[in-house]
């Protein structure tokens, strides 16, 4: 099968590469899935570069997580599913072989039903944007009442929580560094987009809640943002952690314990079974009644993989990346 591999860690132009692997068959309670489209995502280029402290998970790693395309074979224990459309999660969390690659293998349950109205390229921004989202909302128990502060409100995952949280009537206040990415952040429902860059944040969400500050944050770098806590958050509000840009993070400590704040942080690759299953029946419900916008900013082949990864690392591309899985095998 074709894939895009490396076998040492380094810039995505050194050590990615194109090639033959052999193609996997399905195991006991496995499924086989001929991908279409490989979701490239920032763990991607953090793994291949060293971060996280992690090295080499195998002598050769073929990258990505996200993906959706065809079951095409099942292994013994799991029922007929040859032919369901579907998204992966998890590809390459604690396994070798992702998601850029033509078939994958993995847990059925792993494997998720695409609804019709879904494309492929979309059903490639699940399994680490979306589902981060729904988690992070599902944490924050947003409601309709709820004023939402989402950091970084052109990212990916950020895209996709500014709509869960209006679908669930709140008033979403984000954060964005540029004029683009805040037309991106209004696409997706934002109420008020501040620019960090050019205005005073606390000055801004203070306005705008009246002095009273926000119910909730869904935080996407603690590390930089945890100082503004004090001035952004009502007492016993809460911050949802799903990222942060180093090793360890300086707290207000005193002012969260003396305001009651709550601080709730999780990494999507790996929240309990009963999360999983509770954030994928909602996000399938959702995607199903067509209420999610999906933002794809770039199709890129499969041999441009060092490319997407360049342009996902630099942070100048608004929207999700997909890598189109090559021509020849699926008739697209």
């Amino acid at each position: 099968m074709r894939t895009a591999f490396y076998t040492r860690q380094g810039p995505a132009h050194e050590v990615l590469q194109i090639g033959e692997q052999p193609t996997p068959a399905p195991g006991p309670g496995e499924v086989r899935v001929k991908l279409r489209v490989s979701g490239v995502n920032p763990s991607d280029w953090k793994v291949r570069r060293g971060g996280f402290g992690r090295g080499l998970a195998a002598p050769l790693v073929i990258p990505h997580s996200d993906g959706a395309g065809d079951i095409d074979a099942v292994g013994p224990g799991v029922a007929n599913r040859v032919g369901e459309r579907v998204w992966v999660w998890n590809g390459q969390w604690k396994r070798p072989h992702g998601t850029a690659a033509e078939y994958i293998v993995l847990p059925s349950a792993q494997a998720v039903p695409l609804p019709a109205n879904v494309g492929y390229d979309e059903g490639a921004c699940l399994g680490i944007p979306a589902l981060t989202a729904v988690q992070a909302v599902r944490l924050a128990n947003i409601d309709q009442h709820a004023t939402v502060l989402v950091a970084g409100g052109a990212g990916s995952v950020a895209h996709y929580a500014i709509q869960l949280a209006k679908l669930r009537g709140a008033t979403v206040i984000t954060t964005v560094s540029g004029d683009a990415k805040a037309e991106h952040a209004k696409r997706g429902g934002a109420d008020h987009v501040v620019n960090y860059k050019t205005e005073d944040v606390g000055a801004r969400v203070r306005d705008i809640t009246q002095g009273r500050g926000v119910d909730t944050i869904i935080e996407l770098d603690l590390t930089s943002n945890a100082k503004l806590y004090p001035i952004l958050l009502r007492p016993h509000g809460t911050v949802v952690v799903y990222g942060m840009s180093a090793n360890e993070s300086a707290l207000p400590s005193l002012w969260l314990m003396q305001n009651s704040i709550t601080l709730r942080l999780f990494l999507i690759y790996d929240i309990s079974d009963a999360d999983r299953l509770a954030g994928i029946a909602e996000l399938t419900k959702i995607l199903s009644e067509g209420r999610l916008v999906h933002a794809i900013a770039r199709h890129l082949p499969l041999e441009a993989i060092a490319e997407a990864h360049d342009m996902i690392e630099s942070g100048d591309v608004v929207g999700n990346v997909v890598l189109d899985i090559p021509e020849e095998t699926h008739g697209r």
